[in-house]
């Protein structure tokens, strides 16, 4: 896992010095103008839509208006017309945004579903009714939007947009949008439409729907709750002050668990959770600096688990583990869905990130089934869940989804939910503690060490690193290793990985520029020992040094 730098305060209460100043961050939402000349300022789509702080004028009632202006010249270009899914998750800028989005898509005869008790929706179940409602239709398809940052800070606010698949946009659809948004920024929101909050709530294109009873009705299609309920499992659930607060009292009353959330408190300044490694609250679930509260809980439960703000990731607790590592909870779930499953056809595959755990490889190989190894974001999965070709996707940084029992898409977004319950199956029907799984997995296949470091990098470096050809690398042994593969190129569908990958049969790593910092990250891992891990690392950042030196760039 990533060791970082260590605050003195990780994984304890949140002085109230650190949390945010709600009142400030709004006002600042509504009255701070970004400048589009600065780069800092602009609207900008990542791997999860844009994200930003009303106190960087980076999210603002202006960047909020013009993304979603954007949306609708995009929906109309790509002939878009059926109802527009509409989220949001418990950030303190994620309401705002919500009153600016709704006013632009009213504005624009836009036929929108809001949640029917006006409260929160996570990631999964927006892609759920994306999905649901595009159900062997060919026209007036569905498609959604995502007010989120996801696991990120308090002060944070988020954008992300769902096509017609259900799932994360792909580049072109998130480069068209941005660069709509960005024009419309400069131009002084002149060609954004806008409706009064009341005309915007009270138009006839405003419907409400019942996310909860939907989702949380087609449960069993994917999970085997019976099997849960009749193993009579002691739950705890802590939402982490996020969108999955008001589902889980839903799911144990539909499904008869026994399930007690230990934390319902929405707050947006999230002063209940613990600090994250630097200090710093932010709701991730993979963490066990945040989910240390959960955590001291553990054997007061036979399983556990939390969720992010949007509910895309999960974080897994057990009473002999603790919470699990994200890829060690991924190879089981592939493991036990491979052999409870016949559902699912034969010649159905495993999607993996290439900075995901080879565990996985070597787990899925156990079980006859095929690897899909995509570069990092879930937007690759996406066709391959909508077809069913891959019965599986999930990513190192705790994002899974996977298909229904009947082998067709449950989700082509990340669902934390459905992980959970899946880990509350595995619990009940092998009636052991996840950790003991784990460890019989290990014993078959061999035990991952795992790990991440970040490298300081110039913004040159960085662009190089990205972009860098493989023959540069010179690379032939690795760890007193030779050398099976140096890829720039992802082998599951041939996408550019926006870096390096060096394997060998015992170990690799993958460098890749961060897309936030000044900063090259190093994924490694060793099927030796800490040792052989540490020479990997050690190697790795030497091999970098060097292939920039042969570009032309200084280390």
């Amino acid at each position: 896992m990533y060791i970082p730098a260590m605050h003195p305060l990780a994984g304890k209460p949140a002085p109230r010095s650190v949390l945010v100043n709600v009142p400030r961050l709004i006002s600042g939402y509504f009255v701070a103008k970004p400048d589009p000349g600065q780069p800092s300022e602009r609207i900008a789509f990542g791997t999860s839509g844009h994200r930003g702080s009303a106190f960087s004028r980076s999210f603002n009632e202006d960047h909020i208006a013009a993304a979603a202006q954007a949306v609708a010249d995009h929906r109309k270009k790509r002939g878009v017309d059926g109802p527009l899914f509409l989220g949001i998750d418990t950030h303190a800028l994620s309401e705002p945004a919500l009153e600016t989005t709704l006013s632009v898509l009213a504005a624009n005869g836009v036929d929108v579903r809001v949640d029917s008790e006006r409260g929160y929706t996570p990631t999964p179940v927006v892609s759920h009714a994306i999905l649901t409602f595009n159900q062997s239709r060919t026209s007036q398809l569905a498609d959604g939007i995502v007010i989120t940052p996801s696991h990120n800070p308090p002060e944070d606010g988020g954008f992300k947009y769902n096509p017609p698949h259900g799932g994360p946009a792909e580049t072109e659809i998130t480069r068209d949008i941005e660069e709509r948004a960005n024009r419309l920024l400069e131009a002084g929101l002149r060609d954004v439409k806008r409706a009064g909050e009341r005309a915007a709530w009270s138009a006839p294109t405003t419907q409400k729907h019942d996310y909860v009873s939907a989702y949380v009705g087609d449960l069993g299609q994917s999970v085997d709750l019976e099997a849960v309920a009749r193993a009579g499992l002691r739950i705890g659930v802590d939402p982490l002050g996020g969108a999955s607060v008001a589902y889980w009292s839903r799911i144990a009353e539909r499904y008869k668990l026994d399930l007690q959330v230990v934390n319902d408190a929405v707050d947006p300044t999230f002063a209940f959770m613990r600090l994250d490694h630097d200090g710093k609250i932010r709701m991730d679930c993979s963490s066990p600096w945040a989910m240390a509260s959960l955590v001291e809980l553990r054997d007061r439960f036979d399983l556990a688990f939390g969720n992010d703000a949007d509910v895309d990731r999960h974080g897994i607790v057990t009473p002999q583990g603790g919470l699990l590592n994200p890829n060690h909870y991924l190879a089981i779930a592939i493991d036990y869905l491979s052999r409870h499953r016949p559902g699912f056809a034969k010649d159905t595959a495993v999607g993996k990130t290439l900075v995901s755990s080879s565990l996985i490889d070597r787990v899925a190989q156990g079980v006859g089934r095929a690897v899909v190894e995509v570069p990092v974001g879930f937007k690759w999965f996406v066709e391959g869940l909508s077809s069913g070709n891959l019965f599986f996707a999930g990513e190192e940084s705790a994002g899974a989804s996977f298909l229904r029992r009947d082998g067709t898409v449950w989700t082509t977004d990340k669902d934390g939910m459905v992980m959970d319950l899946l880990a509350a199956e595995i619990r009940a029907v092998s009636g052991r503690d996840l950790i003991e799984y784990y460890r019989e997995l290990t014993a078959r296949y061999g035990t991952p060490l795992y790990a991440r470091r970040d490298v300081a990098a110039s913004p040159a470096q960085k662009s190089v690193l990205g972009k860098l050809d493989p023959e540069l690398l010179g690379v032939r042994e690795l760890a007193g290793d030779p050398v099976s593969a140096a890829i720039t190129r992802a082998p599951g569908n041939g996408a550019s990985i926006g870096g390096v990958k060096v394997t060998t049969q015992r170990g690799w790593f993958a460098a890749r520029p961060s897309g936030t910092e000044n900063v090259y990250k190093i994924y490694a891992e060793s099927f030796v020992d800490e040792a052989h891990l540490k020479q990997i690392q050690t190697e790795a950042e030497q091999i970098v040094a060097q292939a920039l030196r042969a570009a032309g760039i200084a280390s």
